[in-house]
């Protein structure tokens, strides 16, 4: 029995007493934790299909996606509506993941400085979002946020697109090869303000 405690106690101390050993293992306890709850998402269809109607960015919304994420509008604005009653009375109903399928990166879990975007789609006019980007305080007297001239001279690099579409079927975009081959022509000419819009309207809006 005493050499038994002994034992035990010799293997407890030396965990404690080595932060080698220490940080081996909570490594190896987060890692096993960690695909014990992530795993199984991978089968989930709930986690892996896109909910019905929702369809692949188009090729001018998916260049302002990445002006989007080009200027950072991620570091303010979140994508992602909790499922808590103050969150879907403010702004609709909660993010499902099935929404999201074809988002690489998606945007959840970013921090919320400003307003949530998820819903955004159709809640404003394109002159509204135009003016809100150029001066914001012109439509919110209280924003802190910064503004976005120059989106309006800068226009979209459609030689680009095809490329992207293209990187983002590999990987389970089901982009069509028509759309791929139209997606320079789609977008030529667009300046990145317009690109932007078009992404900003298109938020959320295949569940309600």
């Amino acid at each position: 029995m005493s050499n038994t405690n002994q034992s035990t106690g010799f293997t407890h101390e030396k965990v404690e007493t080595s932060n080698f050993l220490m940080i081996v293992l909570i490594l190896l306890v987060v890692a096993i934790g960690g695909l014990v709850e992530i795993v199984p998402l991978f089968f989930q269809k709930s986690t892996t299909e896109p909910i019905a109607g929702l369809k692949p960015y188009t090729a001018l919304q998916l260049a302002g996606r990445d002006v989007y994420q080009r200027e950072g509008c991620y570091n303010c604005h979140s994508q992602m509506i909790r499922p808590f009653r103050a969150e879907t009375m403010r702004y609709g109903h909660y993010s499902v993941a099935g929404e999201f399928v074809y988002d690489r990166p998606f945007q959840w879990g970013s921090k919320r400085t400003g307003p949530d975007l998820h819903r955004v789609g159709g809640k404003y006019s394109d002159e509204w979002h135009r003016i809100h980007l150029v001066n914001p305080r012109d439509v919110v007297p209280e924003s802190n946020m910064p503004a976005y001239p120059w989106l309006e001279k800068n226009t979209v690099d459609a030689a680009a697109m095809p490329r992207h579409m293209k990187a983002l079927r590999t990987v389970g975009v089901p982009y069509t090869d028509a759309e791929i081959a139209g997606a320079a022509e789609a977008v030529k000419g667009k300046t990145e303000m317009e690109a932007l819009i078009a992404y900003l309207q298109g938020m959320g809006r295949t569940l309600k």
